[in-house]
């Protein structure tokens, strides 16, 4: 199972809508939601085709009125448009949220998703144990029915990959210790700013958070990270909206930020995606990888419809949910 941590955006979004359903049964999407992005406007638009998606309300604080809660309304939203929802417990959840988290998954699935950063909320086995069996308790769910995401939060240079992944180490051995309905890893490396790389040729970005998931792979462990996006949510920062592609390969990201032609978005898209698809990182598959690739396909051979920033990040997004599966997948 892949559990990509995403924004509610209209690009992630899009790309989990186009999954085929091969696909859509191994991916279960973790949505970070803020106060100012509302999913179920989303969901209506482009369904998901994963049968479920985990929602994190982390960013979203208590309401005033005990009459209000924010699990149980936004389960209850995307049930109306046939979504279940996981509810994410977080360390830093008040008791009141807790509680309603329970409550939510017990609207539906009665499951839910525990997500432990370790180097934040527990610093060793003993703290961990004491923290997740409060969670547990207060939200009234058994660890048999929850999905533990160890989150390594920002993998932003190999010292820092290092260090967590010993801490990591010890976490999976202590979470043996605790019937949990599954364990997975998560990292996430892409810089929270690409304003800085050059333009008009494409540029590597290592992968530490592959490399690392990689070194930590052991069986029934799964696998997750921030997709194609920074684990260092910079919400309210413009960026400079150049057409952008971020291309994932085994141990890279392929940045392609665009500002030749000086002319119409469109032309500059079109010279972009005609450059990715002639280069050798270009999938044998090509424009049957994924949902992404063939839009990358049909705007290499016309220049007509350049798309927008949530469309490039739509079809980096697809092409990293396949290739992150294909590398998963047994030979």
């Amino acid at each position: 199972m892949y559990r990509p941590i995403l924004r509610p955006r209209r690009g992630e979004m899009a790309a989990l809508h186009h999954l085929d359903p091969a696909t859509a049964r191994r991916v279960t999407p973790i949505v970070e939601v803020t106060p100012a992005e509302r999913l179920p406007p989303l969901v209506r638009q482009l369904p998901p085709r994963t049968g479920a998606i985990a929602v994190d309300l982390g960013a979203v604080p208590d309401p005033p009125s005990p009459l209000v809660s924010p699990p149980l309304d936004l389960a209850e939203e995307l049930a109306e448009l046939g979504v279940a929802m996981l509810p994410v417990l977080r360390a830093y959840d008040s008791r009141r949220r807790l509680v309603e988290h329970g409550l939510a998954a017990r609207m539906h699935l009665m499951r839910a998703v525990l997500r432990l950063q370790p180097h934040v909320d527990a610093h060793n086995a003993a703290a961990a144990t004491v923290t997740t069996a409060r969670m547990l308790a207060t939200a009234g769910l058994e660890a048999e029915r929850v999905d533990l995401v160890i989150d390594l939060a920002e993998t932003a240079c190999a010292a820092h990959a290092d260090r967590f992944e010993e801490r990591a180490r010890h976490v999976l051995r202590w979470a043996r210790s605790t019937p949990w309905r599954s364990v997975t890893v998560a990292a996430g490396a892409m810089p929270p700013n690409l304003d800085g790389l050059p333009t008009d040729r494409p540029v590597t970005v290592g992968r530490l958070d592959a490399q690392v998931l990689a070194r930590l792979s052991e069986p029934g462990v799964g696998y997750g990270d921030y997709g194609v996006t920074s684990p260092v949510r910079r919400n309210g920062v413009s960026h400079r909206q150049l057409p952008t592609l971020r291309y994932t390969a085994d141990h890279d990201w392929w940045i392609y930020r665009w500002a030749r032609r000086g002319g119409r978005s469109d032309d500059r898209c079109h010279d972009l995606c005609r450059t990715l698809v002639d280069s050798p990182h270009w999938p044998s598959a090509g424009a049957r990888f994924s949902w992404g690739d063939a839009e990358i396909a049909r705007r290499a051979r016309s220049a007509r419809g350049g798309g927008s920033s949530a469309s490039w990040i739509a079809w980096s997004t697809s092409h990293h949910i396949a290739h992150v599966l294909r590398t998963l997948t047994p030979t």
